[in-house]
């Protein structure tokens, strides 16, 4: 089985829920699943918006990378996601950041998820679960990455 770790984040309707139902629907895939603190952070990007809500969750699969990624865009449909635009609001967002030390470079998929390392709403989660956990691509671990950032990255606004 693989370890995978997941962010997720929503801002749009009743954004608690949303996260509970995707872990809730995670949960028939991956097993052992343990889930970080959630945090209101401001949005990055497309800052017209509301705050999000975030966390993190890890545990294992059998499901190998693209079925996995298939496995949440439905989870997403399932939830209602809109698709938008890019860095727009979400009902609810489920990143793959990590599958075991992987890293994948496709069309449709990388792993980890780009730009994971720049944003303190992902790496904070992270954090709860395995500060040590390591990112095969800059062999840092998450604690180090979140360390590294400057002051003006910062999004998170408050632990939940």
């Amino acid at each position: 089985m693989a370890v995978v770790f997941l962010a997720l984040g929503s801002n749009v309707g009743d954004s608690e829920r949303y996260i509970t139902q995707a872990i809730a629907l995670l949960g028939r895939e991956i097993v052992g699943l343990e889930l970080a603190s959630t945090y209101t952070s401001k949005a990055v990007g497309y800052t017209d918006q509301p705050d999000f809500v975030n966390t993190a969750i890890r545990g294992a699969t059998t499901l190998k990378p693209l079925e996995l990624l298939k496995f949440i865009k439905e989870i997403e449909a399932k939830i209602g996601r809109v698709s938008r635009f890019r860095w727009g609001p979400r009902e609810i967002d489920i990143d793959i950041i990590f599958y075991d030390d992987m890293t994948l470079d496709t069309p449709v998929l990388t792993i980890p998820h780009p730009r994971f390392a720049e944003r303190d709403f992902v790496l904070r989660p992270l954090c709860d679960i395995d500060p040590d956990a390591v990112d095969p691509v800059s062999k840092r671990s998450v604690q180090q990455l979140l360390e590294a950032l400057s002051p003006l990255e910062l999004a998170i606004l408050k632990q939940q």
